[in-house]
């Protein structure tokens, strides 16, 4: 197992549901990322560098792109959550829509590939 799937066994099934489906998507869209950590915490990587973490806290599942124009690209299609510089925040029963899970991810893997 890598640091993401230790990360996701240690969730209740709910929240694990919600995590791992963000996770897959990011996966789906960028088959070559590795197990690995940014800023400390479980994420997937892409040549060496982090492109997504996604972790429960106390008070919300938090999705951290690594990039503040990630989370810019992805905010028209996430009205109504909990948006932050470099940070996305919603709740396991109000899933982040694929189309802006897609469209950060994306933007954070481009960034990644252009150096």
């Amino acid at each position: 197992m890598g640091t993401v799937d230790d990360y996701l066994a240690g969730l209740d099934p709910d929240d694990r549901a919600a995590v791992d489906r963000v996770y897959s998507i990011a996966r789906e869209l960028v088959p070559d990322t590795e197990q690995g950590t940014g800023y400390g915490m479980p994420a997937l990587t892409y040549r060496g560098k982090p492109l997504l973490s996604v972790m429960r806290t106390k008070k919300h599942i938090g999705v951290y792109p690594f990039s503040r124009d990630a989370v810019a690209v992805a905010a028209p299609r996430l009205v109504g959550f909990d948006l932050d510089k470099g940070t996305i925040r919603f709740q396991p029963d109000t899933p982040l829509p694929d189309d802006a899970v897609r469209a950060m991810v994306s933007a954070t893997r481009d960034q990644i590939a252009d150096g």
